[in-house]
């Protein structure tokens, strides 16, 4: 436990409230150093050596810039050490260094340029639409299962030609992957959490191999077939590759933008003045709701590095080796960015979130198609339904991801 009496390393820790987690943040970015907790202790890995806790803004961003000391390649999901190909193979990119990293962005970035997004634009526009009519059908209800989920996956699934009669067993399956300490969703039994683990990614495997080997012989006009047929300077994505970019694309894909969603409903309700501004100037607003959003709730709480040489920062001396751990949600709480940071305001302005990652070579591939889903969505639901409200949220047991597992709406009005 660090001085100040906080144990981020504690699963207790991330079944606080929102509030009591927030505040504890707040104190750690309070202390003149960054603060040093020991690691969590698992079955299948060695006691390791500790990590420093990244929670102000300026840290954050400076170790997201220089990827060169602060490395991805040793793990970036978990702050215990995992097999390097445990990493690769539920990680791919993110938990790669350049060269490799470099090599396999531009390859699949190939496959998800402007144009090719742009294509899916109306897509995005008709599913929504199809969402909210199904909802008003369905009337009050878990918002996770019948909004917030169904319009990711259903844009992931075509993006990669997968059909729909596979849809549940993707979303399961990226649940489990990112279930975190979470007991609904993994074993309790470290043993058989990892094999969990495993079968849910080699169920995606198998999945993506037969469409890929589809779309070799018979390519369209979709991501998947840009991934296998991408061919650029005479570089193209392996097998393993195209597999772990999958499940990345997939579980990444879907849970982020879920969660972003699940999370707006929740703020909106809590909210109702802002709720209310955002209704009176959808054109104007709603870009930077959007932007408020993903920094209040950041979906993804942190990212791991480790040093890869001796290096000063803001006061502090690392060594080579060191873990550090980029807590992103307490960056975009940082008051020496953020005016007031713990009020929700949709017109806040500037608002340079970490949401999606710190500016370097990490930053999240998919930022403008995750944007556009949750613009269009809010648009659609707040227009169509402007009463639904949130009851009280079910969140996921996760240090990992901010999640909503279930989320009660109601309609009013």
């Amino acid at each position: 436990m660090d001085a100040a009496g906080i144990d981020l390393s504690d699963t207790a820790f991330w079944g606080l409230p929102p509030g009591e987690r927030a505040a504890a943040f707040a104190v750690l970015r309070g202390l003149e150093r960054p603060a040093f907790f020991a690691e969590p202790e698992t079955p299948f890995t060695e006691k390791g050596p500790g990590y420093y806790a990244l929670v102000r803004y300026a840290d954050v961003a400076e170790a997201s810039r220089h990827a060169d000391v602060f490395c991805s390649g040793q793990g970036t999901t978990s702050i215990p050490d995992l097999p390097v190909e445990f990493n690769e193979y539920f990680g791919s990119m993110i938990n790669m260094d350049d060269p490799r990293h470099a090599r396999l962005r531009r390859i699949v970035s190939r496959a998800f340029s402007p144009r090719m997004i742009a294509k899916f634009e109306d897509d995005v526009r008709r599913i929504a639409s199809q969402v909210v009519d199904e909802l008003l059908e369905t009337g009050p209800c878990d918002f996770v299962k019948h909004v917030a989920a169904r319009l990711p996956l259903k844009i992931i699934c075509d993006l990669m030609g997968i059909p729909g009669s596979q849809y549940e067993m993707v979303l399961a399956n990226s649940n489990q992957i990112l279930a975190g300490a979470d007991p609904e969703f993994l074993s309790e039994d470290m043993n058989e959490a990892i094999g969990q683990l495993f079968a849910a990614a080699q169920a995606l495997v198998e999945m993506m191999t037969e469409l890929a080997d589809r779309a070799r012989v018979h390519p369209r006009d979709d991501v998947l077939s840009s991934l296998v047929t991408a061919n650029i300077d005479g570089e193209q994505l392996t097998s393993a590759e195209l597999a772990s970019f999958f499940i990345l694309l997939v579980v990444a894909g879907n849970e982020t933008t879920r969660n972003a969603l699940s999370h707006a409903l929740v703020l909106f309700t809590s909210h109702p003045d802002q709720r209310s501004l955002l209704l009176g100037d959808m054109e104007g607003l709603l870009d930077g709701a959007v932007e408020e959003i993903v920094r209040y709730a950041s979906p993804v709480i942190f990212m791991r590095r480790t040093l890869t040489r001796d290096y000063q920062m803001n006061g502090q001396q690392y060594r080579a080796g060191d873990k550090a751990v980029l807590f992103y949600y307490s960056g975009n709480r940082d008051a020496a960015v953020f005016t007031d940071p713990e009020r929700f305001d949709i017109t806040r302005s500037p608002n340079p979130h970490i949401g999606y990652g710190g500016a370097g070579p990490h930053f999240c591939l998919g930022a403008h198609l995750a944007r556009r889903e949750i613009s269009v969505m809010l648009r659609e639901l707040l227009t169509r339904v402007p009463g639904i409200t949130a009851g009280e949220p079910e969140r996921l047991l996760s240090s990992f991801i901010n999640g909503i597992k279930r989320l009660p709406c109601e309609f009013a009005g």
